[in-house]
């Protein structure tokens, strides 16, 4: 069993939910139950499969878990783009959240890809 808060992807994603929920708040209100939410949820799943995902009894579960917490990174970054289409955010933002959305992708794939199930 692994400790979710000692996995640095784990520590990131929690960050950037963060980050997520303080660039959504000037969203317009239209957006409350669209772009905003769907941001907003996605990213919290993140953090939180990781976390359910290490109380799983085995590597081939945690590893599932892992996959849903990836899937909802590229679900980020496809909103993230339709955001900066719309010109909710701007391209540094943009930026700045892809940058940290890819760091995790890349540790969470490495940390997936390195567990024996």
């Amino acid at each position: 069993m692994h400790r979710y808060k000692d996995l640095k992807f784990w520590q990131l994603s929690r960050a950037f939910c963060k980050d997520i929920y303080i660039i959504t708040k000037p969203f317009p209100d239209e957006e409350k139950f669209g772009l905003i939410s769907q941001l907003r949820r996605a990213s919290v799943s993140i953090s939180s499969n990781i976390a359910e995902g290490t109380s799983r009894e085995s590597n081939k579960d945690f590893k599932r878990f892992l996959m849903i917490s990836l899937g909802s990174c590229y679900e980020i970054e496809s909103q993230l783009l339709l955001s900066f289409d719309l010109e909710f955010i701007n391209l540094k933002e943009l930026e700045d959240l892809n940058k940290t959305l890819q760091q995790i992708i890349k540790m969470m794939s490495k940390f997936s890809n390195s567990l024996k199930i």
